[in-house]
């Protein structure tokens, strides 16, 4: 167990461009889960208006989970090349240009299109905001400012909630202004990183001794894979499980409190916002605790304590399940705040972005279905329909019994994979960077 620290002073070691490049990282990675969510918040308007079930909408969330991993490797691939910058900036114009054309949308296909364009570019925002946070961050203090950063996602949870209520339904135009107004805050975030410059620790990186050729590149990258590809292998499964785990207990949520518990949208607007204060405390806490107790040790004790919530989680038929989805977030976004250092400490330093990019998308992309299967396998469990004042007559379904065993399985799947895992917490990656590099010229000098 390391020495305790105190977190003001942690924070305090920051520098004014370090602080920048946190805050910018943590706004664009807080657009990226406002975005996603747009389309979870919304599911039963977007079937209303393209006449299409709860499962065909869910495809929506599926394909930008699936087409994540595109981007991350693209995007990544190119930061790691050239600098974060640009590859950061081009994935938040993509932002703006694809969530004003889904509220364009005329029909169902049109939707899924766009969705899945919008994967490609979340793919490769998540990478680049991540190394763009952290990897001039002082060592004492990585791990508290990668949950700082991670809680960037449930921060964005809590807005969509909040602009949800706001924009949805509120005009003639329903859900459509929910996602033209998604597309401006981004222009904000875009004006920040133009007047910053590269990281200091990439820009030390370019200057190591060899010049950035594309051959000089390429070497590197097949040295750090001949040395790296189990780690990378290890990040890309427990990446799935967290993933399934954090898209499991949200995606379908909101579903599930208005279909099964028949929940007033002003209900499921309070759980929500309740449950991702819970998410960004959770994730704050846990990321402090990881560079005390160790990073594993921390995701360890949050992962099996979400796991024994999650029976009241989905099973409690009252509004007093509130206070256990604050807990439940808390341990979700708890075990991810861990993650970004956990997977920057792992990978090898010529390739961070890239392999902590395409680490978290590749497990987007495992888990990608998460929400169609729970709202497949709901529909084998119907309820009584409930008819509403109006007459309308609503099918409902038991969602909660899916999610409950669904995660139920994904959580012991988690546990073990960070049982096995290994950990390098406070590694310095330029130590090892020397020894690829070192590796690398020798193979070139023996061609």
């Amino acid at each position: 167990m390391a020495k305790v620290a105190n977190p003001i002073k942690l924070l305090a070691m920051l520098k004014k461009q370090q602080w920048a490049f946190f805050l910018v990282s943590f706004f664009a990675w807080s657009w990226d889960s406002f975005d996603f969510f747009t389309v979870s918040l919304t599911v039963d308007d977007l079937a209303e208006t393209f006449q299409k079930s709860t499962t065909d909408i869910t495809w929506g969330i599926t394909l930008v989970l699936m087409l994540r991993s595109a981007g991350s490797a693209l995007f990544g691939l190119v930061a790691d090349r050239y600098g974060r910058k640009w590859p950061f900036i081009t994935a938040l114009l993509l932002f703006i240009i694809l969530e004003l054309a889904t509220g364009f949308c005329k029909t169902y296909k049109q939707f899924l299109a766009i969705r899945a364009l919008l994967g490609i570019a979340m793919g490769g925002l998540y990478g680049n905001a991540a190394v763009t946070a952290l990897e001039d961050c002082p060592t004492e203090a990585r791990g508290l400012v990668a949950g700082l950063m991670q809680q960037g996602y449930a921060f964005g949870y809590l807005l969509a909630t909040a602009f949800a209520r706001a924009l949805v339904d509120t005009t003639s135009h329903g859900w459509r202004p929910y996602f033209w107004f998604s597309a401006c805050p981004p222009v904000f975030i875009i004006i920040i990183r133009l007047c910053l410059p590269e990281t200091k620790a990439f820009r030390n990186r370019q200057g190591h001794g060899e010049e950035q050729s594309a051959r000089v590149f390429l070497s590197e990258g097949r040295v750090a894979l001949r040395n790296h590809w189990l780690v990378f292998i290890y990040l890309v499964l427990l990446s799935s499980g967290l993933n399934f785990m954090s898209h499991g207990t949200q995606d379908l949520y909101p579903t599930m409190l208005e279909n099964e518990r028949g929940f007033s949208a002003n209900a499921v607007t309070v759980t929500q916002v309740i449950a991702n204060l819970g998410a960004m405390a959770g994730g704050s806490t846990t990321g402090y605790c990881s560079q005390i107790f160790g990073r594993r040790f921390s995701m360890l004790v949050v992962c099996v304590l979400g796991g024994a919530l999650l029976y009241p989680y989905t099973h409690v038929k009252t509004e007093a399940v509130t206070a256990v989805a604050f807990f439940v977030q808390f341990c979700v976004q708890g075990a991810w705040s861990v993650m970004p250092i956990y997977m920057m400490e792992l990978a090898p330093g010529s390739f961070q972005t890239f392999v902590v990019g395409s680490a978290y998308q590749f497990g987007s992309l495992a888990s990608s279905a998460s929400s169609t299967i729970e709202a497949t396998l709901g529909e084998h469990y119907p309820l009584a329909p409930l008819v509403k004042a109006d007459g309308t007559v609503v099918d409902r379904y038991n969602y909660g019994k899916v999610i409950c065993i669904f995660m139920g399985a994904i959580y012991a799947y988690s546990v073990l994979l960070i049982v096995v895992g290994p950990e390098k917490r406070g590694r310095n990656t330029d130590m090892e960077l020397d020894a690829d590099i070192d590796e690398m010229i020798h193979e070139n000098g023996r061609h």
